[in-house]
């Protein structure tokens, strides 16, 4: 992504650039977007009046506040308006807690969106980055009155976060989750939220995409929207035109920090299911299958015989994790997960984070170009994302000793048993096994795949390797096969693998 092309969680924070951007969109000639313009025409809505005026109340603004160090610059001041400028008292409210002489502490507020989906329980959702660190949290509603929340329960890997307050204190209005499943591209939205600190914002667009990933974190299946959408409608809803909350408003690309018409909320389908978990834990318990995985490229399909490029290849298994017995291995590629097909890596981490904890699941993997299908039974990953931290750390203290015999050249690269020398030359773990890199050639095949000194060749097309020796058979009879690339396996220093497809022409 350019530097033009910015991805921005739209929290409305304090501070110069942001009013900047403001500044600049404020400034800009206003223009009637095509999505509004379209309103008018037979097929599209001819008002949303009636459905917007049932929603507004159940819509909130989330102010937080938060004590930061300060430092020995002045406060930021301002930008310079010409006289009667209607932003004035904008900008002033905006850069009021940014005053002063610099140095001690200060408290920094933020302004977010949220809405009610349980009245009785006063429960309210919005997005964690809305309310991260925070010191104090207010929800104000829509008819001025404000409430202190408390905070339920947050997801950080789905950017979710359950506020709690007092019903007793005031009668709540809820809105409920729809299936976003039934979303189809093309299908009227509104967004209701809180940009730039203006609450109460109606917008209205089309779904211009589904199934989004756009690298946020480990389940991306963002809904795309042309709606409206800028800072501060973080955490709102976004609503199909039977005023349920199909999606979470949570990110936007834009050059500026304000709308371009691409917008991103999370689908319901997801965000339910993790709001029921915060309520009722305080924290997600999700499915875990205790596999590294990486995507299934065109070179890589090839290599393992496959007819196209699709499920999710696995690179390692962790120890100690459901498939520690070998029923997945490394090498195998997952192709469907519990009757949902793998077609992406993507797909991988959804399915089994969406699958409940223990549950007996079948899998089917592609071992030696042949499906089959085996069944496993679910960890909890947030026990597994543990043994793979505490995994990792004891790969990084262990050094070891083996014993050298040859060398050999082959695709670019120079390769040699291990042996005490060569293990702590390189750092590489004792339970590293197979044969090291010692050299790659720059202009080599090997270098262009990111294949560096030090690594270990653990496998060649899922056949195990020990011998400089066994690594030229391997690729004499790959060459053989008609095969255009070698898949090997490599090992890091600390025992961390992955597959990469070497060229063999």
């Amino acid at each position: 992504m350019n530097a033009a092309m910015n991805f921005t969680r739209f929290r409305r924070a304090v501070g110069a650039s942001l009013i900047a951007g403001a500044f600049g969109l404020a400034a800009a000639p206003l223009a009637v977007s095509p999505a509004l313009a379209q309103l008018a025409q037979p097929n599209g809505p001819a008002s949303v009046a009636d459905l917007a005026e049932g929603l507004l109340e159940s819509v909130v603004n989330i102010s937080t506040s938060q004590t930061v160090a300060g430092s020995d610059e002045p406060g930021v001041k301002p930008p310079e308006l010409p006289e009667g400028s209607p932003f004035q008292d904008f900008f002033d409210d905006y850069f009021k807690n940014r005053q002063g002489e610099g140095g001690g502490s200060q408290k920094v507020q933020s302004l977010g969106s949220g809405f009610v989906l349980d009245a009785e329980a006063g429960i309210i959702v919005t997005n964690n980055h809305v309310i991260a660190d925070a010191d104090e949290i207010e929800v104000n509603f829509s008819d001025g009155s404000k409430l202190k929340a408390t905070l339920k329960g947050r997801d950080t890997k789905t950017d979710i976060a359950v506020l709690e307050v007092d019903p007793k204190l005031k009668k709540l209005k809820a809105v409920k989750f729809g299936d976003s499943d039934k979303l189809r591209v093309g299908d009227w939205v509104m967004a209701i939220g809180n940009p730039f600190g203006l609450g109460g914002t109606v917008t209205v667009g089309i779904v211009s995409a589904r199934n989004r990933d756009i690298n946020a974190g480990p389940y991306d299946d963002f809904i795309q929207t042309d709606a409206a959408i800028n800072r501060g409608n973080s955490g709102g809803p976004l609503f199909n035109m039977n005023g349920e909350v199909i999606g979470i408003n949570t990110a936007i690309i834009s050059p500026s920090g304000g709308s371009i018409g691409i917008g991103f909320s999370i689908p319901a389908k997801m965000a339910s299911g993790v709001v029921s978990q915060l309520r009722e834990f305080g924290q997600t318990s999700r499915g875990w299958l205790g596999v590294r995985i990486q995507e299934v490229s065109d070179e890589i399909a090839e290599s393992l015989g496959m007819s196209s490029a699709k499920g999710a290849l696995v690179s390692g298994v962790i120890k100690g994790g459901p498939v520690d017995n070998g029923t997945i291995q490394a090498g195998d590629v997952i192709i469907k997960f519990d009757g949902r097909d793998i077609k992406a890596m993507n797909d991988l981490p959804r399915a089994v984070a969406e699958s409940p904890v223990g549950k007996s699941v079948e899998v089917v993997i592609v071992r030696e170009g042949k499906e089959q299908t085996v069944t496993v039974t679910l960890g909890r990953l947030e026990d597994g994302e543990k043994l793979a931290s505490a995994e990792e750390d004891a790969g990084k203290l262990e050094q070891g000793e083996d014993a050298p015999v040859a060398t050999a050249n082959v695709l670019g690269m120079t390769v040699g048993e291990l042996d005490e020398e060569l293990r702590a030359q390189f750092g590489i773990s004792k339970d590293v096994s197979g044969v090291v890199v010692t050299e790659v050639n720059p202009n080599s095949p090997a270098a262009e795949k990111g294949v560096v000194a030090g690594d270990v060749i653990a496998e060649i097309a899922q056949e195990s390797v020990s011998t400089p020796k066994d690594v030229l058979d391997r690729i004499t009879a790959l060459k053989g096969q008609g095969r255009k690339s070698a898949l090997l396996m490599l090992a890091s220093k600390s025992g961390e693998l992955r597959f990469v497809p070497v060229p063999m022409n």
